[in-house]
Order: structure tokens, then sequence, then C-alpha cells
């Protein structure tokens, strides 16, 4: 009897239970993620020439994870610290559906692990341009047509949909 009355009340509050989560629209949803993947594109941007530092987050100096971990944060969208961690985050892509925005990860100077990303800013039908702290000269946009990141490349993550 008991495990019946159970059974009934656990029933009725599962039915009575009304979801309060509205429709998405989806045309504006897509509105505010262009608008965020612009605005994490111009802040990682506005860092060209900053030199590299290992570690660095700030205007000091970044590497490469630390310029799209703090890129992110901008928009208050917190990623891992290290690019090594930063791929397990999103969804992967293939490379003909990278967008804007994406980001972009390499396993450079024949690492077995990712070790490098960066911010996709432009995507051509052969090549994508990206935002990143390269050790040598700091914060520049690279392109995958440049032989040493078509020869790293392993893959690309979506995080803002």
């Amino acid at each position: 009897m008991k495990k019946a009355i159970t059974l009934l009340l656990l029933t009725i509050l599962f039915v009575s239970c009304k979801s309060t989560s509205t429709a998405v629209n989806t045309k504006e949803s897509k509105k505010e993620s262009k608008s965020v993947v612009n605005n994490l594109i111009k802040k990682a941007t506005e860092n060209i020439g900053v030199k590299y530092k290992a570690g660095g987050t700030t205007k000091n100096g970044f590497d490469c994870s630390g310029l799209v971990f703090t890129t992110f944060q901008s928009e208050k969208i917190i990623l891992p610290r290290s690019s090594f961690d930063q791929a397990k985050i999103g969804a992967v892509i293939s490379l003909k559906d990278a967008q804007k925005g994406d980001l972009i990860f390499f396993k450079t100077n024949k690492s077995k692990q990712i070790n490098h990303v960066g911010l996709i800013t432009e995507v051509y039908s052969n090549e994508i341009k990206f935002v990143h702290s390269s050790t040598s000269k700091g914060v520049i946009i690279s392109s995958t047509k440049e032989p040493y990141y078509a020869n790293s490349f392993t893959q690309i993550n979506r995080i803002v949909e």
C-alpha cells in the first residue's frame, strides 16, 4: 500500500510539473551568436602585436591558449586554460564546416598531442585565417595555407553555436 501511494504521488508530481522554459527564437539566437562571434574576433584582434609570454593572459603578453581563454572570458564564456583541454570543449567539426569564431587546433613541432590554438577570423573555400599567439611573433593572424600550419592542423571546435 505504501509503495502504491508513493508511486501515485510521484506520478501526480510528474504530471503536474510544467516546464517554465520558453521557445527560443532561432533567428534571434543566431543573431546573438553572430554578435558574440564578432565580439570575440574584435577582442582577440585588438591584441595583434602583443608579445608572446608563456602562461600570459594580459596585454603584457599572451600564450596561445591564454589569448583564447581571455578572449572568451570577455564574453562570459569560461574555457579551460590549456589548448589541450580547450580542444575537449564544444563540438568537433569538419574543416569544410569551419566558421568565424570556431577554435582551430594544432599539434606543432611533431607533438603527439594538441599544443596550439587559434580563433578563426575568416574562412575561404581553400584557406582559414586565425588569430593566435605565436612564440616567435606574438599575437598575429596566420593562415592554414602556411606550410607550418597546414602540416600541423589537427581539428576545429565550435564553442558558440
